[in-house]
């Protein structure tokens, strides 16, 4: 199941990728083929150990990436020990309530580049990506929502 999960999220992101311009056969350069280790913070939260388990990580989830939207969404970009990377956001940061599906949204499969974009596809076509600087979410019927990144 996790491996079809993750040849799903893999197909989306290469859809994403054509969407852009680029063939999947021949990448740009920098983007990510393949995990490799990149230089990580703190611990990722609770519910993102716990979530990261159930989705198969090797050891402890640390945090990449971690920014705040205009519209209060807080995103963790994190990396298990073997390098592979997970997107968790939640609807009001980490103080607010966290409810998976409803608020909080866990993603596997994440993949970046060396300008520091993390793309994330959900089950619904969805595709996520993030940067130091905004939240793209672009949905399966080609709407897309542009958020900023705001200082904490």
């Amino acid at each position: 199941m996790i491996a079809t999960a993750v040849l799903t999220v893999g197909g989306l992101v290469t859809g994403y990728l054509l969407s852009r311009g680029r063939e999947p056969h021949n990448p740009e350069p920098g983007i990510s083929q393949g995990p490799s280790l990149l230089t990580t913070g703190p611990l990722c939260r609770p519910e993102t150990q716990a979530m990261g388990e159930k989705a198969g990580a090797v050891g402890e989830l640390r945090q990449v990436l971690r920014v705040r939207t205009e519209s209060r969404t807080v995103v963790w970009i994190c990396q298990d020990e073997a390098a592979n990377l997970y997107y968790h956001a939640n609807k009001g940061g980490g103080e607010a309530k966290w409810v998976e599906n409803k608020t909080a949204l866990f993603l596997a499969g994440v993949r970046h580049n060396d300008a520091g974009e993390f793309w994330a596809a959900a089950e619904d076509g969805a595709i996520f990506v993030v940067t130091a600087d905004k939240l793209i979410i672009t949905h399966e019927d080609g709407r897309a929502e542009e958020q900023d990144v705001v200082p904490e």
